[in-house]
Parts: structure tokens; C-alpha cells; sequence
């Protein structure tokens, strides 16, 4: 719904939609942080948001989205499309695709190069935890190696799904990472993991900061880069029940 002339509502989101084959919904975010406009299309999933200041009327923000229209349009046809982690899928395990195949019981489980699972409609969710439970043993293990070699402790470890992030270092020396890092060539995810134990000495992003991520892992570039390439593709499987008609 379009108010022109209007500020934006301060308290509700918006939701705008750009006509065409295919008709694009386009999120309206208010920030205080924000000083111009900014466009954003996902690649994990293909959502499409503009930010735009607390000055900023919505009329404006509309017309600055129509004229980069051609852009949206672009770069959702660039983006991967979503697939379904499921039976008869392949998923990533330590960046090689695992064939998913019907199993016994009532986890899913990966042995010999398969991951196994009880045919259903939490396949996705029982792959989803499998996939945590691997990412945090490993990252755990990750965590505490660069840890050491830093002299430094570091504090809780949390997994969670973010999309605009890999992992993060709060003030207090928590955690937090994505679990699809599993999903990674390993070296790709011990890099992360040393990224954010980097934090523990330098919370920035300084070149003292990549100095002593170039302590952990010399070859940090080479995996840095391999996330910006690929990481999207990881973004865009998805875990969510599935619908047992298929």
C-alpha cells in the first residue's frame, strides 16, 4: 500500500509489491542507523528488504525502488534457488555431497558417507540436528585449538541460523556460529572458528585483527573467499518439515 507523501510508520512494517512476471515483495524497513537508502536482495533466500531513513517518505523510498527494479530483478535471478533437505537429496557434510537416504529409528545419522533418515515430514528438522550436533563437536574442538594457541578463554558457544553472518564475538568472549558451517570444506569452517577466537585479542577488524587471524590459519583469504563465493548456496537449503504427499 503506497502513502505518498507520508512519513513511513515508525511502528509497523511494510510490505510493497513490484508488479510484473514474477510480481516481487519488496520489505520496507525504518532505521535510525540508516542515512540513505539501501536495497538488499538475500541470497540465501531471495527476500528482497529497503532500508531507508526516519526522514525518508515512503513515496521516495518507492520511487528510489522502481528505478533499481532492473537491479532486483537481477540478482534474483543470479541467486540459488532454495532446495528441500530431504530423501532422495544431496546435503553438504564437510563440503562434499552426502547422499540422503530412508533410515531406521528416529534420528537422522551419518555413517559410511550417507546420512540416513526416517522417512517423514521432519526429515529436514532430523537432518537439521545432525547437522548442529556435527557443527558444534567440531567447532567446539576448532574453538578450543586456536583458543590455546592465543592464550586466551573464551566463553559460551551458541549455534544458530543467522543469514548475514557466519559467527560472531561478544564483549564477554561468547560465541556464536553458524551450525550450516558443517556443511564447509573443514578448513573452511576452522577459519571461522579462528576468525572469532581473533576476536578475543582485537574486537575489530583492524589490521592487528587480521594479523593474528594470519597466526591461526595463514591461508585465512583462501577460505574468506570461499564463503563469499559459495556461501549462498549453503543459505538456500532448507530444513522446514515437509509435506508427506510428495
Amino acid at each position: 500500500m503506497e502513502k505518498t507523501g507520508n512519513p513511513v510508520s515508525k511502528t509497523r512494517s511494510l510490505t510493497h509489491v513490484l508488479p510484473g512476471d514474477p510480481p516481487v515483495e519488496v520489505a520496507l524497513r525504518r532505521s535510525a542507523r540508516a542515512t540513505r537508502y539501501s536495497l538488499r536482495v538475500s541470497r540465501a533466500d531471495g527476500r528482497v528488504s529497503l532500508s531507508l531513513p526516519v526522514w525518508a517518505s515512503e513515496a521516495e523510498a518507492l520511487d528510489f525502488l522502481r528505478a533499481r527494479e532492473d537491479w532486483v530483478r537481477h540478482h534474483l535471478a543470479a541467486a540459488p534457488l532454495p532446495a528441500q533437505a530431504r530423501i532422495g537429496a544431496d546435503v553438504p557434510v564437510c563440503g562434499v555431497p552426502r547422499p540422503v537416504v530412508a533410515g531406521a529409528g528416529r534420528a537422522a545419522r551419518f555413517a559410511d558417507g550417507v546420512i540416513s533418515v526416517p522417512p517423514g515430514p521432519r526429515e529436514g528438522p532430523r537432518i537439521k540436528a545432525l547437522l548442529t550436533a556435527l557443527a558444534r563437536e567440531r567447532l567446539t574442538r576448532s574453538v578450543a585449538t586456536h583458543a590455546a594457541a592465543l592464550g586466551r578463554a573464551h566463553g559460551q558457544i551458541t549455534l544458530r541460523d543467522p543469514k548475514s553472518r557466519w559467527g560472531s564475538c561478544s564483549s564477554r568472549g561468547d560465541l556464536m556460529f553458524s551450525w550450516r558451517l558443517i556443511m564447509a570444506p573443514p578448513a573452511v569452517l576452522d577459519y571461522v572458528a579462528a576468525h572469532e577466537v581473533a576476536h578475543l585479542v582485537e574486537m575489530n577488524h583492524s589490521e592487528a585483527f587480521w594479523r593474528v587471524c594470519a597466526r591461526l590459519r595463514p591461508d585465512f583469504r583462501e577460505h574468506r573467499d570461499w564463503l563469499k563465493r559459495n556461501g549462498a548456496e549453503l543459505q538456500a537449503l532448507r530444513f522446514d518439515l515437509a509435506d508427506e504427499c510428495r
